[in-house]
């Protein structure tokens, strides 16, 4: 049975150790019969500790086995800073109620950073490459951005600095807080285009000021990203259509798309780039495509996209409900246009884009059968005529759009 009494705390502690503590954080490492934390962790509480002590298996969420059991009995789990600021309150939230928990916070790294550097918390992006592509940086690299990023190790600010460097952004500041709020802190800074500096504790933050030269490789915030920022064949969504279709799946924050005969991936990769909780799954048939889309995605640091290699609809099978399908290539296809409608709850949107007059006729059935609307999208493009010029036009696309009731 449940209880509804904490049983469990969460408490952050700093590189100054237990000091700074609350006499009411203190008493609860007393008393508690197991306290769970990293190493570093469980050495600065150590002069506090009474009871057994376990340090994080790898992967972490090997330990919480050990703590459940303890349900109802006084347990402290330690952090570092603010457990719910990209720590380990989140993972046990998942699996602890919170009336069964306590957590006292002490000061984050992101605000001690902040503090030293004088910049205001609100106008600074937060990111972290602990346990994380060092690509997941690479959108967040805008013409005066300011940045705070949760390193892995020592060796992250050389990491970082490279990928400055190759994007065209060597100018910018970068600077390294060592082991901060303790006795061992330290502030150094250096340009992405000078040496790295000397030895660096494996406890560190970075903060960047993006500074962006000449022809950098800023990646844009809208929608319709340039074509030649994709690696494709041919099979690839066109910047016009692609925003238009982007508009059609209205992307909520948190849902996921289906992104049916994804080609080069591009419709999923902008899905993923409207908000950091929205997830996509690019289905693609050919093997070298759905490596290209995996390619592309991670390019344009959209980390967390999912390729399923196969066809639907039968590839479909057992994957996460979707709040929005998109069909670019294989609707004509015997069961697909049916298994995404099919797929969708209430609230969910159909997009499907068509250039062929079979796929046509299949769209104008399911106009006729579910409502929704039917657009043709035309795109000219100015093109070389002999010695002169003219607009050539592509192929013409037949859109679908529908919003399941």
């Amino acid at each position: 049975m449940l209880t509804s009494t904490p049983w469990l705390a969460i408490l952050g502690i700093g590189e100054d150790g237990v000091e700074p503590l609350s006499p009411a954080a203190r008493m609860l490492i007393g008393g508690a019969t197991l306290v769970v934390g990293g190493r570093r962790h469980l050495s600065l509480a150590e002069a506090l500790i009474r009871g057994e002590t376990m340090a994080w298996p790898s992967p972490i969420a090997d330990g919480l086995p050990a703590i459940l059991a303890r349900r109802g009995q006084p347990v402290v789990v330690l952090a570092s800073g603010d457990p719910f600021c990209f720590g380990i309150g989140s993972l046990i939230a998942a699996h602890v109620a919170t009336s069964e928990m306590l957590c006292l916070p002490a000061p984050s790294a992101v605000s001690l950073a902040c503090a030293r550097l004088g910049w205001s918390m609100q106008d600074t992006g937060l990111l972290s490459i602990c346990g994380r592509p060092i690509e997941a940086l690479l959108p967040a690299l805008q013409p005066g951005a300011r940045l705070l990023v949760l390193s892995a190790d020592e060796t992250s600010p050389d990491a970082v600095a490279s990928q400055l460097r190759a994007r065209g952004f060597g100018g910018s500041t970068l600077h390294v807080l060592e082991a901060l709020g303790g006795p061992r802190e330290r502030h150094r800074s250096f340009r992405a285009d000078q040496p790295v500096l000397g030895a660096i504790a494996r406890l560190n933050l970075l903060a960047i000021e993006v500074v962006a030269g000449a022809g950098a490789q800023v990646i844009p915030l809208g929608s319709g990203l340039p074509d030649d920022m994709f690696e494709h064949d041919g099979q690839l969504t066109k910047r016009e259509i692609r925003a238009v279709t982007l508009s059609a799946l209205a992307p909520r924050q948190g849902e996921t798309l289906w992104d049916i005969g994804s080609g080069s991936g591009a419709i999923s990769i902008e899905w993923m780039r409207h908000h950091p909780c929205n997830r996509a799954i690019a289905i693609e048939r050919r093997p070298d495509r759905a490596d290209r889309a995996m390619r592309n995605a991670l390019a344009l640091g959209v980390t967390g996209l999912r390729v399923v290699s196969g066809a639907a609809p039968d590839a479909l099978a057992g994957l996460p409900a979707p709040g929005a399908v998109f069909i670019g290539g294989g609707a004509s296809a015997p069961g697909v246009l049916d298994a995404a409608w099919d797929a969708l709850g209430s609230g969910g949107r159909l997009v499907v884009n068509a250039v062929t007059i079979e796929t046509e006729a299949l769209l104008f059935a399911a106009h006729a059968q579910h409502g929704g609307t039917l657009t043709r999208l035309s795109v000219e493009r100015l093109d070389l005529i002999g010695g002169m010029h003219g607009f050539r036009p592509s192929m013409t696309v037949t859109q679908y759009a529908a919003c399941k009731p």
